[in-house]
């Protein structure tokens, strides 16, 4: 039990430099829901991809996929630190959008939705359903990266006024 008070110490007396990397982690995945909605939705629905960095995306997608894993552990532990000063549902609502994502990673993979979703046919059944219910597990993270990223700015301007670096 004191290893886990001295994590939840140590997380304290660090809280804002994980924020940080936490919200900078999490700002990656920006881009994988960007290539998604451009390149995978859009193509779905219009017949056409507007992705505008095919060119040299192979290379960075790999990057951000493996970079979803710590974004999620991270941001795991700092909404935890957050039910652990004060419980809240929104932050319960968020640990559960947070973590829903692993079922997307190791069950319905973005190849999987790939496949599913480039194939002629109709926009529903039982593959396309899953495709989609991917997608949506996926954009459960946007209310999560705007909170820590609003966390994020309200620190910053906090260390600053303690510094006395804002006139």
């Amino acid at each position: 039990m004191s290893l886990l008070n001295n994590f939840w110490n140590w997380y304290e007396r660090h809280y804002r430099i994980n924020l940080i990397l936490t919200t900078f982690l999490f700002l990656l995945q920006v881009f994988h829901l960007y290539w998604l909605f451009t390149d995978v939705v859009l193509l779905r629905l219009t017949g056409h991809s507007y992705f505008l960095l095919k060119p040299i995306w192979g290379q960075f997608s790999i990057f951000f996929d493996y970079s979803e894993i710590p974004a999620l552990i991270s941001t795991t532990i700092l909404y935890a630190h957050y039910l652990r000063q004060k419980f809240s549902y929104k932050h319960l609502f968020y640990l559960l959008f947070l973590n829903i994502q692993w079922l997307h990673i190791l069950w319905i993979t973005d190849e999987y939705v790939i496949e599913q979703l480039s194939g002629v046919g109709s926009l529903i059944h039982w593959g396309n359903t899953l495709a989609w219910i991917a997608i949506a597990i996926d954009y459960l993270e946007l209310p999560v990266i705007f909170d820590t990223t609003k966390q994020t700015i309200k620190e910053i301007g906090k260390y600053f006024k303690e510094k006395n670096l804002l006139k």
